[in-house]
């Protein structure tokens, strides 16, 4: 699988060395090259050209009471942040930043890999510090340490110190021959056709939650698992294992929960569904269609070594 997975880059320095040295946060927040990227709700602002909005040092210092800064990382020299101003209303933003606040996912394919992914990890960043202002083993409240990648329990028998969790996921494409299996969620109106994905159980290898999944929702027997890639997914926690499955027996039979509708296309099938707008493929910016596409990159009647 090619390496460009969106929301995913390696490159960027994650800083961690440097998150309990409280002079050089204090240095770097000041800087003026500094990026300081405020969030609202979980969401970025964004300018008309469609670029995420960064903060001068005294803006954000402006602003710094609203909410905690959380250090993403090091792109060369420079530093950058996110700052929670979620506590602004709606008008109070629009008086604050010229701008409009999205969901990434809105505008990530506008984006630069190393900038999509950068801000994905602050956006998951976002969601666990709001999950997490109390402590989940004694409920008292807790607070921000380590340049916002920890949060202290203050209960005075407890004192946990909590760190960010990613929940494991599989996501499958199923292939028979020259077929791939696509299902259509239950809860979703719009003819969207994706792969099959679930949670990692407790005690569970990935191969096996593979073939749980899809034998759960769509009642095909898998047997062999190849894996192709894996993609963070901050909407809001998950990491995405990507894997093709193959079928031992391809009778579908679906929950009729979770999944509303399934089916076997061919490379055709898929082409053609697509241009009469009687399936619509999974979102670009998802390793769902990376496992997709690169399928149907493959030319029909191939081996797929792994999957024999």
């Amino acid at each position: 699988m090619a390496p460009s997975m969106r929301y995913a880059d390696g490159e960027f320095d994650r800083a961690a060395e440097w998150r309990e040295d409280a002079d050089w946060l204090a240095a770097r927040l000041a800087e003026v090259d500094s990026k300081i990227y405020p969030m609202w709700r979980h969401r970025y602002i964004f300018s008309e050209d469609e670029a995420p909005v960064a903060l001068a040092p005294t803006v954000a210092g402006a602003l710094a009471d609203l909410g905690q800064t959380v250090l993403l990382g090091l792109i060369g020299e420079t530093a950058h942040f996110t700052l929670d101003i979620s506590a602004l209303s709606e008008d109070g933003l629009a008086n604050a930043l010229a701008g409009t606040a999205h969901d990434l996912r809105d505008v990530a394919m506008n984006l630069s890999h190393r900038t999509a992914a950068m801000l994905a990890f602050g956006r998951g960043m976002s969601v666990w510090h709001t999950d997490h202002e109390y402590c989940g083993r004694c409920g008292a409240p807790t607070q921000v340490e380590r340049a916002g990648h920890a949060r202290r329990c203050l209960g005075e028998n407890c004192g946990r110190l909590h760190f960010p969790r990613t929940d494991p996921a599989v996501i499958t494409l199923v292939v028979d021959g020259d077929r791939c299996l696509l299902a259509r969620r239950a809860t979703i109106s719009i003819p969207r056709f994706s792969t099959v994905a679930g949670f990692v159980e407790p005690g569970e290898t990935l191969e096996d939650a593979v073939r749980r999944e899809v034998a759960e929702e769509v009642g095909v027997v898998a047997g062999p698992v190849l894996y192709r890639g894996s993609q963070p997914w901050p909407f809001p926690s998950s990491l995405m294992v990507g894997f093709w499955a193959r079928a031992l027996d391809p009778r579908i039979k679906v929950d009729g929960e979770e999944i509303g509708e399934a089916a076997w296309f061919t490379r055709g099938d898929i082409d053609r569904a697509v241009a009469a707008g009687d399936i619509i493929l999974p979102p670009e910016d998802s390793i769902s269609r990376r496992l997709v596409e690169d399928w149907r990159a493959l030319a029909a009647g191939e081996n797929i070594i792994g999957l024999e």
